[in-house]
């Protein structure tokens, strides 16, 4: 696993990058943004140390969905990929679990986020035929 150390406002990967890996944060704290830089830049979420983000790139290979910026003077992180990861889980069978309980975590939500919507529009649209 390659590590990686960043300064306070250095970009680790920008929204729209082609995605590879994951990172799994050793120290310091990483900000990821959606539509970072414009005036309508939004915080997601920052990860702290024994956190990690990423995965769904080293999954699916998909671009990055948002920009991970270091918040810290110091960013240490750690640089997992598709040939290191199985060193990692032999490793980490505690951290794997972690991985695959967020994104568990993340499928449900937005599961009951899409169905939320899908109620609210058949909702409106039921008022719609009504009048």
């Amino acid at each position: 696993m390659k590590i990686q150390n960043y300064k306070k406002g250095e970009i680790l990967f920008r929204e729209g990058d082609p995605g590879d890996c994951m990172f799994d944060v050793y120290s310091g704290t990483v900000g990821v943004y959606s539509r970072y830089g414009t005036p309508e830049e939004k915080l997601l979420r920052k990860f702290y140390p024994d956190e990690y983000f990423g995965e769904m790139s080293l999954i699916d290979h998909a671009p990055r969905s948002a920009t991970a910026v270091a918040l810290e003077g110091e960013t240490t992180v750690g640089l997992i990929t598709e040939e290191s990861f199985g060193e990692f889980f032999e490793k980490n069978p505690a951290r794997v679990l972690m991985v695959m309980q967020h994104l568990s975590g993340n499928l449900r939500r937005r599961t009951n986020e899409y169905v939320q919507v899908c109620k609210e529009i058949h909702d409106l649209s039921e008022k719609e035929e009504q009048k």
